[in-house]
């Protein structure tokens, strides 16, 4: 097995290997297309055929994917003190025995191809804008302290020209939101919230159904992530059309 950085020479080769699995390489796609410069992609050889490759974003975010012996190997060219990681489900113990998690989740993604939505827009929403930003930071660090507990309103203005947000104001006040990132391959629907005194009223799934309008006006494909001991939100997507398309290990943790 060769593990070698991902370069212009092996461009083509990786392409035509992340196509063949939109979903499941997403991230990969996304990141080497608009943010190269925070990232480094490793690819598993063998016989110049991919086997497996792991993904490093700013030096803290992993992404892996492949068979048993690519990963193993992957991981082993892995040396940072902390990560965020998402990798297969059947890597974890090859995870753990490496990093000490401070967090483990299962994370599940689902997918949604345009001709299987069920749209449900029962509520008015607004389309978000900068003028929002503080609103937007203060209620995804209360719907989710975990994932968004240290968002500030300045992320937010700095990425309000790649994604659309959503959300839904009652009295003027922005109770629940949503928020993806068009590209041309498919669209992740990265934030859904909802302060929790405005929760079980519909708006998460009016909020959901218009990114799906929104999404598949442009893509053929949506994405969303959530946990798989979130039953409620993944009822919500569900009701959309959202299906299970895989599921993943994801853990904070500190090197061993």
């Amino acid at each position: 097995m060769e593990i070698v950085p991902l370069d212009s020479g092996l461009e083509d080769v990786f392409w035509n290997y992340v196509y063949q699995d939109v979903p499941n390489h997403h991230f990969f796609i996304l990141d080497w297309k608009f943010e190269k410069n925070s990232t480094k992609i490793l690819l598993a050889l063998k016989e110049n055929r991919i086997q497996g490759m792991m993904l490093t974003y700013r030096q803290s975010i992993v992404q892996l994917r492949g068979n048993a012996e690519a990963a193993n190997a992957l991981l082993d060219n892995l040396d940072l003190e902390k990560v965020e990681i998402q990798a297969l489900m059947e890597h974890e113990n090859m995870v753990l025995g490496r990093y000490k998690p401070l967090t483990r989740h299962e994370l599940v993604l689902m997918t949604l191809r345009r001709g299987e939505e069920r749209l449900h827009i029962r509520h008015p929403v607004v389309e978000l804008n900068p003028t929002d930003e503080k609103e937007i930071a203060c209620l995804m660090r209360q719907a989710d302290p975990e994932w968004w507990g240290e968002t500030a309103s300045q992320q937010i203005i700095e990425g309000m020209d790649e994604r659309l947000w959503l959300g839904i104001k009652v009295g003027g006040k922005l109770v629940s939101l949503g928020g993806t990132r068009f590209t041309e391959w498919g669209s992740n629907i990265g934030v859904v919230g909802t302060e929790a005194s405005h929760r079980c009223k519909g708006y998460a799934t009016s909020i959901v159904s218009t990114l799906v309008k929104e999404i598949l006006a442009r893509c053929p494909i949506a994405f969303i992530h959530v946990l798989s001991d979130n039953p409620p939100a993944i009822h919500v997507y569900q009701k959309v059309g959202f299906k299970p398309y895989r599921t993943y290990f994801f853990a904070r943790g500190e090197k061993r």
